[in-house]
């Protein structure tokens, strides 16, 4: 999606009981856009399917602006705000009609599940997308052709998925960015008093009990203990102590739920806490080395490459870096207006 001058115009088709987190999120962006510049950036409008009054997630109704049938013909995009839970229910009409707006050209997005009804339409086919953490594993088992991962978004060609909940937000400062400059994109998120905007690269976190089940209270009960004490580690003997299993016991839960030591889990934990606090705060590297129980910094350091193949220092650089290109690219172009 390049810069655009003109407004754009979105649709959002609500689905029956649509998830309300995600779809405020979108449209507060959208809204937030046009009053920081005082200029009508964006336009939007509600859709749905047989019945103009559609319930939400939250038990709130909305009566939407149009029936599928009547929905203006000129919109850059349509998102889907998909149910939450997701909703497998047959609507042939909407995939039809999703189907006919592909083939105007008109750019297509999912919002939490949303994603679910792009795909039964074919309308996902090669593309990258992504849906709440809760259903990427129905998504990838029965789309196959969808290439499906865990990040936050997915902006693919004319494809905006995003996990839903305040991810639409970042999804939407996304594409804010890429038409107006990340300046007003930043304006924004200081208006929601969102501390940083999240990129397409952040993973969606999957609670571990979603990925394992209820049956494994003891395996569960170990990793609460290692997430409590990133700064101080905890031996395996001590998480078995406290977990009230044997050390033995503790790595064959591991390895036969989570194909991975107790040891290598508990380091990997630390090494994510580490990259997070690199990314997203300004406190010095040893201290963050320090934070995440690295004894000394060249310790912190060769661990931190050998797992993602970079030094703290360079991740530290990376992260500025990206953070003042499009702030430098904005001046200029001020800059290139003024002459």
């Amino acid at each position: 999606m390049q810069a655009s001058k003109k407004p754009q115009k979105y649709g959002f088709l609500l689905l029956p009981n649509y998830s309300m987190l995600g779809f405020s999120s979108a449209i507060e962006t959208l809204h937030m856009a046009n009053w920081v510049t005082g200029k009508e950036l964006y336009s939007f409008c509600t859709i749905s399917g047989d019945e103009r009054e559609i319930l939400s997630n939250t038990g709130l109704t909305t009566v939407s602006d149009y029936l599928t049938s009547e929905a203006p013909t000129d919109l850059d995009a349509i998102f889907v705000c998909g149910a939450s839970p997701v909703s497998k229910n047959e609507n042939k009409t909407l995939e039809n009609w999703l189907r006919k707006q592909a083939k105007k050209h008109v750019g297509l997005g999912g919002l939490c599940t949303g994603s679910y009804l792009l795909a039964k339409s074919g309308l996902l086919d090669g593309y990258r997308a992504t849906i709440h953490w809760w259903s990427i594993t129905n998504l990838r088992d029965e789309f196959p052709q969808t290439i499906v991962s865990n990040h936050l978004f997915e902006v693919d060609r004319d494809r905006y998925t995003c996990s839903g909940g305040t991810a639409a937000m970042d999804m939407m400062l996304f594409l804010v960015g890429k038409q107006h400059g990340m300046t007003l994109a930043s304006s924004i998120s200081e208006q929601f008093v969102c501390e940083r905007i999240r990129t397409h690269d952040d993973s969606q976190r999957i609670p571990l009990q979603a990925r394992i089940g209820v049956g494994q209270p003891k395996l569960v009960e170990a990793v609460q203990l290692m997430e409590a004490n990133i700064q101080e580690p905890l031996s395996t003997d001590d998480i078995a102590y406290h977990v009230g299993v044997s050390r033995r016991h503790l790595e064959r839960l591991f390895k036969s739920n989570l194909d991975i030591v107790p040891s290598r889990y508990y380091l990997e934990l630390r090494l994510q806490h580490a990259k997070k606090l690199l990314t997203q705060t300004d406190k010095a590297i040893t201290s963050v080395g320090s934070e995440c129980g690295f004894g000394s910094a060249p310790h912190f350091s060769t661990t931190y490459k050998g797992f993602f193949g970079i030094t703290p220092r360079d991740e530290r650089n990376k992260t500025h870096n990206k953070a003042s290109i499009p702030l430098q690219s904005d001046r200029k172009k001020r800059q290139l207006w003024k002459k």
